[in-house]
């Protein structure tokens, strides 16, 4: 059973960085495309960003330019960065993977940005 695991939530503070990770149970290159999302609370579940098997990738306006989604095949993990975050910022960020017609998704990871 395919398996993704996120880790590097926590507590930062206003205009601080984190590094997300989202590491899966096979290799990452067997999904077409690796996605974060966050729910920020009392929200709808958003696309942060997306990285396809073939390394392209994606942002949402809210953090292209101060966020950088990378992987580590050899790790079968694949990274969110996130720079000068603000409270807007605070959710559950979960990952998740296509893996053909099916979607598989993690447990998701608390990120709480204190004012």
């Amino acid at each position: 059973q395919v398996r993704l695991v996120e880790s590097g939530g926590g507590l930062v503070q206003f205009g601080g960085s984190l590094k997300l990770s989202c590491t899966t149970s096979g290799s990452i290159l067997s999904f077409k495309k690796v996605a974060w999302y966050r729910q920020p609370p009392g929200k709808e579940r958003e696309l942060v960003s997306s990285i396809t098997a073939g390394g392209t990738t994606d942002y949402s306006a809210s953090v292209e330019g101060r966020s950088t989604i990378s992987r580590d095949i050899a790790k079968n993990t694949v990274y969110l960065q996130m720079n000068n975050l603000t409270s807007e910022d605070t959710g559950v960020y979960t990952c998740a993977a296509a893996l053909g017609s099916v979607a598989v998704w993690g447990l998701g990871t608390q990120v709480t940005v204190a004012s």
